[in-house]
């Protein structure tokens, strides 16, 4: 579920990676969490696993790969979580309405690896309420990003170095609106 060029940087590359994250998520308890592309769990389940010490918080996991599901689903069986956080593995793809209906509104968003800026917003943009954080884990080349981004959207921006890749960016998105 991850290239086997990172297997031996496991915990570095991408479960701190993940974790990181957290820390710049809103300081209220207990959050509604969705992660889209959730893939191997990074960033969603080690949010998930993280939010468990608190209690309380709901973390939905978007992963429209079966197998991929079906590996999260087990993860989230052998967790044990018992309720110190509810975690929802959705199978579908973000774009299908009935999905955004069950899914509601969300305090945070993520997604790490999912596809360019200007795709995730649209993407996103059904969920993002004016308290909304969304945050978005991106290699090089980010600052091009958000400016492409911007013909189509706007929002308030702050991009945060990584703890984990020199070459890395947080983007710590709020107040998303479409442009017409």
């Amino acid at each position: 579920l991850v290239a086997p060029s990172t297997v031996e940087l496991i915990w570095h590359r991408h479960f701190a990676d993940s974790a990181q994250i957290l820390a710049l998520a809103p300081v209220s308890r207990p959050l509604r969490w969705l992660d889209l592309g959730s893939g191997a769990g990074f960033p969603g389940l080690v949010i998930a696993i993280l939010l468990a010490e608190k209690g309380g918080s709901q973390v939905t996991l978007i992963e429209s790969d079966t197998r991929k599901a079906a590996f999260l689903r087990e993860v989230v069986r052998e967790m044990r979580f018992e309720g110190s956080v509810t975690v929802d593995i959705a199978v579908v793809r973000i774009e299908s309405a009935a999905n955004q209906a069950r899914v509601g509104a969300v305090d945070v968003m993520s997604a790490r690896a999912l596809a360019p800026l200007p795709k995730v917003l649209g993407l996103v943009l059904p969920f993002f309420r004016p308290e909304t954080t969304g945050l978005f884990l991106k290699g090089r080349g980010v600052e091009a990003e958000v400016e492409a981004a911007k013909q189509n959207f706007a929002f308030d921006a702050q991009l945060q170095p990584s703890l984990t890749d020199a070459e890395a960016k947080i983007i710590v998105l709020r107040g998303l609106v479409g442009r017409s």
